[in-house]
């Protein structure tokens, strides 16, 4: 069987800035637009159905924080295709032909809704397979993608913090712009998630908070988002080591169901840009490994 990164090229990639200006990285693992054929091949549902999970556009708003002196990290796979914001073998045995790991978790509340690391709905619930798909087949997608994602990753977050003696990875994501049947009510502009004050110190949340409502976006903390995996997994804050991430509401910047991006996109990826600054901005010893042990 054909190499899986043989349908991608590259699978994923960080966009370095000329200078760096700050130690702030920037991550959108969810923003992937490739689909594989076999997986077309294999999937019940049409592409604009599949396309409901991308966090689309997300890389490209954020794109400006990169002349700025800011790396941008991501993805070119698909989050459907296989998510890297999950644990690496979060496996739902209903999906698969084949024995699962005896190390895998087929028990997270993220498996029981269907949104493991090779996910088996999108949307609202909607199947994406016709039929149970070969477990090598999803192991191979973790070992080809997943793994060498994080591994890139955490050399990208390892080495800011070694240049500048600690490091913020911002984790970018986008949310549909209301919760479904469930609750219709109207959702915020921005989500900040910093697991209820683990991920990351105080400041980095406050100083985006801050940033974002002087720039007129309704903002809320840690629901109905606090942050997935990479979050909780990157953020150290008594290394010196800070995560947050940001679910930014879609209808801020594109037509949902056109895929298309609105006349809002600009101006919003401009201010993301005054956010990256600020955070750039933040003094180095609010941040580094003593101030947060101290705390």
């Amino acid at each position: 069987m054909p190499d899986v990164n043989d349908e991608f090229d590259p699978p994923f990639e960080i966009i370095e800035p000329v200078e760096s200006r700050g130690p702030v990285v920037f991550n959108s693992p969810h923003s992937g637009q490739i689909y594989p054929r076999a997986f077309l091949n294999a999937s019940r549902l049409d592409m604009v159905t599949l396309r409901r999970s991308e966090d689309c556009f997300v890389d490209q708003l954020f794109a400006g924080v990169v002349p700025r002196g800011y790396p941008l990290m991501r993805a070119h796979f698909p989050r459907c295709y296989v998510d890297v914001n999950r644990e690496p073998y979060e496996l739902d045995p209903r999906m698969f032909d084949g024995r699962l790991p005896s190390f895998a978790n087929t028990r997270s509340m993220r498996v029981a809704g269907g949104l493991g690391t090779v996910a088996r709905v999108v949307g609202d619930a909607q199947e994406i397979y016709g039929d149970r798909i070969p477990i090598d087949d999803a192991l191979r997608r973790i070992e080809c993608l997943y793994k060498p994602y994080h591994r890139t990753l955490r050399r990208l977050f390892t080495r800011v913090h070694r240049e500048f003696g600690t490091a913020v990875l911002v984790d970018c994501h986008s949310m549909p712009s209301n919760a479904g049947n469930k609750d219709d009510r109207p959702r915020a502009d921005i989500v900040l998630g910093d697991r209820y004050g683990t991920s990351c110190v105080g400041v980095v949340a406050e100083v985006i908070e801050e940033s974002l409502l002087g720039l007129g976006y309704a903002v809320s903390r840690n629901k109905p988002y606090a942050g997935g995996f990479i979050t909780e997994h990157y953020g150290n804050p008594a290394a010196g080591l800070h995560a947050i991430q940001l679910e930014i509401n879609r209808a801020l910047y594109m037509d949902e169901r056109r895929f298309e991006r609105i006349g809002g996109f600009d101006q919003l990826a401009a201010d993301l840009e005054q956010l990256a600054d600020r955070l750039a901005e933040i003094p180095p010893e609010e941040l580094r490994p003593y101030r947060a042990a101290a705390e």
